[in-house]
């Protein structure tokens, strides 16, 4: 199977949900072998950062990856539109050190990246697979992987709250799949947690066009959910993106209770050093 890139360039612009600032991200076609690779802009030049498990360097609300001088945020989104999808290779320049959050979901990569169009490439896709059971727990918190021919992920929430309670759904990763069913759920939280992350620097671009705000008696949104179970189709949506870190395409299933961005990168880091677990190789 070869690897694949973008026919076309296309852009993205809105507001960044921590900064509260305008920013954009252009999508360009990228050479084979080259994974995807956000290139920063800054006043001292151009960087460019990789997704990399050790390269995770916040995970608060959502996933920044860092070379220790320079950090690009909240593109969990981003890479699982891009892994949804099935692109290999990708540069995404950004410019304001935030991706835009959009509409809180991966919707309008999705739709720019279908209108974009994709290209087939020389090279074959180079994917890891998991091997072998791999199990990593903290507190209620679990993610355990087994070897499965495909991309695969069964995933539990529980909240205290009657708007949520427990959902669950399993999910198969198939490019038109995902773009259907879980590509366009939305970011989500608690109205009482607004004034306390403000006041810590956070969401301060967090508004009802791009996070579900749940209240006491419900849903504040006057438009209501996309999907009854959209708060778990959304874990989801993270999960995928989160384990796009490890830099190349995964094969495995994921059975997941609990997980955040803090525990998705902990077992991506030790699922990736764990001796045995993964096995590098080509899809032909």
């Amino acid at each position: 199977m070869p690897q694949t890139t973008l026919a076309d360039s296309f852009v993205l612009e809105g507001v960044s949900l921590h900064s509260g600032i305008m920013v954009s991200m252009e999508f360009r076609p990228a050479p084979a072998d080259s994974g995807i690779v956000f290139h920063v802009q800054s006043g001292d030049g151009e960087h460019l950062l990789a997704p990399r498990p050790e390269a995770v360097g916040a995970t608060e609300l959502a996933t920044t990856i860092s070379d220790g001088a320079h950090s690009v945020s909240t593109i969990e989104h981003v890479l699982a539109g891009l892994r949804g999808m099935e692109v290999d290779n990708a540069a995404v320049y950004v410019e304001g050190g935030e991706v835009p959050i959009l509409d809180g979901s991966a919707r309008l990569v999705v739709e720019g990246l279908k209108k974009a169009g994709l290209q087939k490439q020389s090279s074959p896709r180079r994917i890891a697979r998991v091997a072998r059971e791999f199990s990593f727990a903290d507190g209620k918190k679990s993610i355990c992987a087994e070897p499965f021919d495909g991309f695969r992920v069964d995933y539990t929430i529980r909240f205290d709250h009657p708007a949520i309670g427990v959902q669950r759904f399993c999910f198969e990763l198939e490019p038109e799949a995902f773009a259907k069913e879980i590509a366009c759920a939305r970011t989500f939280g608690f109205l009482r947690d607004v004034e306390y992350l403000r006041s810590h620097g956070l969401a301060r671009g967090g508004s009802l066009e791009n996070v579900v705000v749940i209240g006491e008696q419900g849903v504040v949104n006057s438009e209501g959910l996309r999907f009854a179970d959209e708060f778990v189709r959304h874990k989801i949506l993270d999960f995928i993106g989160d384990m796009a870190m490890l830099g190349r395409p995964m094969l495995g299933a994921f059975t997941v209770e609990c997980s955040g961005h803090a525990h998705n990168n902990a077992f991506l880091r030790r699922l990736a050093s764990a001796p045995g677990a993964l096995e590098e190789t080509e899809i032909q």
